[in-house]
């Protein structure tokens, strides 16, 4: 019978309730959803926002990468590319005194004299193989008599005074120069006009 009592008190404690407590109870149940809610879609919202500006930073960072790649791989394509168009500098301008002296050779021999004609015969043909070779391999003179000073091309080791030339013209060429696919090898040593 105890229990029964027991029982029956907690259906008296039950029934106590108002109704008043009971909506504010719901109320508050309610507001406390609306405002779980609230925060949740706020979360929602910052973490959204956070995840897309992390993803524009990896794309950004993404597209960075992708244009240093380009561009490492651009500059090592031009590298390459001038390896192999300039490997023969050094050599070039070691070769190019031989075609100084062969040329300096000819012009000291006497073109009257019989004896002498079969070493110019030779001395020229020695001159033009060497000179196709020259050319083969893309090695080209600078013979600029005539022709306006350019100091890329050109190396003035005098200037002379001449009424008959504009300034600034090559006058004389004490020595060709060459260039090696465009690029300079040596500069011509030139003699420059001057204003009288």
């Amino acid at each position: 019978m105890h229990e029964e009592v027991n029982d029956g008190e907690e259906k008296s404690m039950e029934s106590e309730v108002t109704p008043a407590e009971v909506l504010a109870a719901e109320k508050a149940e309610s507001l406390d959803a609306e405002i779980i809610e609230e925060l949740l879609a706020e979360d929602q919202l910052s973490e959204t926002e956070e995840l897309q500006q992390q993803v524009s930073k990896a794309n950004d960072q993404v597209l960075r990468i992708q244009a240093e790649m380009q561009n490492v791989r651009r500059r090592a394509e031009r590298d390459v590319e001038n390896a192999h168009k300039y490997a023969l500098d050094k050599f070039a301008a070691e070769l190019l005194p031989v075609v100084d002296n062969l040329e300096r050779a000819l012009s000291t021999i006497d073109a009257a004299d019989d004896a002498q004609k079969a070493v110019a015969t030779g001395l020229e043909l020695t001159l033009k193989a060497f000179s196709d070779v020259l050319v083969r391999f893309k090695i080209e003179a600078v013979d600029p008599v005539g022709q306006p000073f350019d100091a890329d091309l050109h190396q003035a080791v005098s200037m002379v005074p001449n009424p008959d030339l504009e300034p600034n013209t090559v006058m004389d060429v004490f020595q060709k120069g060459y260039t090696l696919n465009g690029r300079l090898v040596r500069p011509a040593m030139v003699v420059v006009s001057k204003a009288g």
